[in-house]
């Protein structure tokens, strides 16, 4: 079979996987409009919306390393359609139900969809192997897929932002849904499975300690956020529990024959930093996000600080946004190929380090933030597609949705510490109307950390890849002949 019949083979499969993930990116900015509308359907205060985030994000620490291996174990589209499905019907509990604790329960199942993302890049790594430039060739796939994944954002906060304004919150909350079940039948009918599967069994016991620490300590990240939590004893005391449990996990996995998450991976030369480097870049595509928006929408009259914003002129900062990441994503693969992907991944976490630091002497105008958050951007944009990829490439071939998918779980991880210190930041020294109420807005001292925090753990990610061998995530010299994918 030619070179050119398998590469269209692959490409149709990445189409495919491109609605799964557009699809994704609708659900991560479909909602965002209508925060507030929700927390009135539910007869909520604004503040407890962060509990939505918070759960969500616990859910897809704990979920992405088992899914990810049980993708390498049984087939990743197996698992893709496993977690579809779950995020199908999590979504379309939310329309039917008012009560907060339900509405808390799907949306926290909802997070399944993180999984897709490297369950794809591991398919697709599959099924390109043998195939000259492989490395090149899933770098490029990721771009294409986090292209769509960000279109799929921009669509969705869009269209969310339009029909809350034009029809009821139940047939709103409905649409989501209905799109996930069309992606079900698009893996199900348009995707074939990986032509390599491991087997074996899953680490359950694995699974189990590595759960308990994470939920540890993520509700003490969750505590730490309440009044008084900075200064209780016990908040920091779950915080350093879960720390703790850590310790029997890793014990546990090194002496298993076929653990859930090979430890060893971050020793891994290459590996080590990617995954030291995603938890830092969760700090800033996870966490930052909202302080941004809070900022824009902040009236200067009031609080001596941000822009004033409406809620249209802010979709539009979002907006610029992502497609500064769309564009960040897809020049990965170009870059990377006249370069290296490492001296890539250095130049984009440079980039997200510097488009902060801008913040810090330029945040009082419109065009200032945009500026910024164009330089931010692109450099996220590349990182979101190149993680994935770096992991496949440098991972063991049996461990490539395990590597993958610990991009996931790290970023996800760095962006939940990160959400708790910018909480308590912003929480610190806030200020008071004119009229002496209590103000809303978050004090100017935590956006100034927000800043700090976020460029200064970018540029570390780029020192970080420094020590990373200058020829890793390229091809591995594979024993085979080249052949066409099944």
């Amino acid at each position: 079979m030619t070179r050119s019949v398998t590469l269209g083979m692959l490409a149709s499969v990445v189409g495919f996987l491109a609605f799964v993930e557009f699809t994704s990116g609708v659900l991560q900015g479909y909602y965002t409009p209508m925060l507030t509308d929700i927390a009135r359907h539910l007869g909520i205060h604004d503040a407890d919306v962060n509990w939505l985030e918070g759960t969500q994000l616990m859910l897809s620490a704990l979920v992405v390393p088992a899914f990810a291996k049980l993708g390498d174990m049984i087939g990743h589209k197996r698992m893709l359609l496993v977690s579809t499905a779950i995020t199908a019907v999590a979504a379309l509990i939310l329309p039917f139900t008012d009560s907060f604790v339900v509405f808390l329960i799907g949306w926290a199942l909802m997070g399944f969809y993180v999984v897709w993302l490297p369950l794809e890049i591991a398919l697709i790594w599959s099924r390109s192997r043998k195939m000259e430039g492989r490395s090149i060739l899933t770098a490029r796939a990721a771009g294409l897929l986090v292209a769509a994944l960000e279109a799929g954002a921009i669509s969705g906060a869009l269209v969310g932002g339009a029909l809350i304004d034009v029809l009821p919150l139940t047939i709103v909350l409905l649409i989501p849904g209905l799109l996930v079940i069309v992606s079900f039948f698009v893996i199900l009918f348009g995707v074939k499975e990986s032509p390599e599967t491991t087997g074996g069994a899953l680490d359950t016991v694995g699974l189990v300690l590595i759960s308990i620490a994470l939920i540890a300590f993520t509700g003490g990240l969750s505590l730490l956020r309440l009044p008084g939590g900075l200064t209780s004893f016990w908040s920091w005391g779950v915080v350093l529990l879960g720390i703790l449990l850590v310790i029997p996990f890793v014990l546990w996995e090194l002496r298993h024959d076929d653990p859930l998450i090979d430890v060893r991976m971050f020793r891994s030369p290459a590996l080590g930093p990617v995954f030291l480097t995603a938890g830092l870049f969760g700090v800033s595509v996870l966490g930052a996000q909202a302080p941004l928006s809070t900022f824009a929408r902040t009236d200067p009259e009031v609080y001596g600080y941000g822009l004033g914003t409406t809620g249209f002129a802010t979709s539009l900062i979002i907006g610029i946004y992502l497609i500064a990441m769309i564009t960040g994503a897809l020049l990965f693969s170009p870059i990377a190929r006249a370069t290296t992907p490492r001296l890539t991944l250095m130049g984009a976490s440079t980039l997200v380090g510097i488009g902060f630091l801008l913040f810090l002497p330029f945040h009082d105008s419109y065009l200032q933030l945009i500026s910024n958050m164009v330089i931010v951007g692109l450099g996220s944009g590349a990182l979101v597609a190149a993680l994935p990829a770096a992991a496949a490439s440098a991972a063991p071939s049996t461990q490539t949705g395990v590597a993958t998918g610990l991009t996931n779980s790290v970023k996800t991880v760095g962006g939940a510490i990160a959400s708790c210190v910018f909480g308590i930041a912003l929480l610190n020294g806030v200020v008071g109307t004119a009229g002496g109420v209590e103000g809303t807005a978050g004090s100017f001292t935590g956006y100034l950390t927000v800043w700090i925090v976020c460029g200064a753990t970018a540029l570390a990610a780029a020192v970080l890849l420094t020590f990373v061998p200058k020829q890793a995530f390229t091809d591995r010299v594979l024993d085979e002949t080249p052949a066409a994918i099944n």
